[in-house]
């Protein structure tokens, strides 16, 4: 139910995804599968952005993957630390976020355990783990050292934000969640009525986890949320501590940047104001 990657093989060479409503391919090359995006064979796509393709080990020494997004343009002065929802792979995820880059972020996104090509088998114990490396791997990045260091969470990764950001206060700056759940067990009985919550242990709680965080906080949750319910992303946002502001919006699930990048942008910029 929570976890639904697309793993790739160490060799795999080339795979395919949708840019603007475009098919597109894509190439990876080297021992860190830089990607390289295509509309076929000869004519490379032009994006807005430089992907630098890195491999960093988790805290048990697994491989994990992950893109450095820059955009080709300005020097970037936040650094945004995604952490994507429970399906797919960096490939298709990194575009619910990619349009930040055209508001002079940058952004640091990876793969969990057991997707795309990092190594392990996804597991709830590794999501955690993976998060906790990811923001250690982002604080030793020489370009990061002079810009705030913001968490994104989308989703599932909305949760895992919370938790990450209550245990690295020191490290991080502000949080954005969109999207996010409340707990294992609230999501588990939404979807499945009555017996669910006596399908799964209640596990980490974004609530509580939220009311450890006094770094600014923004949640953006859509009214149209047909994944997780709006009142979820509400009731995070009621639990935690100013600053904090509530971004209502509405369209699809996790969909805020790809219709509201300008706005977002500015709030998270009024972070720092």
């Amino acid at each position: 139910m929570f976890l639904d990657p697309i793993k790739l093989s160490s060799n795999a060479t080339m795979a395919s995804t949708y840019v603007d409503g475009e098919k597109t391919i894509v190439y990876f090359k080297g021992q860190n599968h830089q990607p390289s995006f295509a509309d076929d064979r000869t004519n490379a796509e032009v994006l807005g952005y430089d992907i630098e393709s890195v491999m960093f080990p988790n805290d048990n020494g697994i491989l994990l993957n992950g893109w450095m997004l820059t955009p080709k343009e300005g020097q970037p002065d936040i650094t945004l630390l995604h952490y994507h929802g429970n399906s797919g792979f960096i490939l298709n995820q990194h575009q619910a976020i990619a349009p930040l880059m055209k508001h002079g972020f940058r952004i640091f996104t990876f793969d969990y355990s057991g997707f795309g090509f990092s190594g392990g088998a996804p597991s709830n114990a590794s999501l955690f783990a993976d998060g906790m490396s990811a923001l250690d791997y982002l604080i030793r990045r020489p370009e990061t050292q002079t810009t705030p260091i913001v968490l994104y969470g989308q989703s599932l990764g909305g949760h895992l934000a919370t938790v990450i950001a209550a245990q690295n206060q020191e490290d991080i700056d502000g949080v954005v969640i969109e999207g996010a759940f409340t707990s294992y067990r609230d999501i588990t009985t939404k979807r499945i009525p009555v017996i669910g919550g006596m399908l799964i242990k209640q596990g980490r709680d974004a609530v509580d986890f939220i009311k450890r965080n006094s770094k600014p906080l923004l949640v953006i949750h859509s009214k149209e949320d047909q994944i997780i319910p709006y009142q979820m992303g509400k009731t995070i946002f009621d639990n935690a501590n100013e600053p904090k502001t509530m971004y209502t919006v509405k369209e699809c699930h996790s969909c805020g940047p790809i219709f509201y990048a300008d706005s977002i942008a500015v709030k998270i910029r009024a972070m720092f104001q």
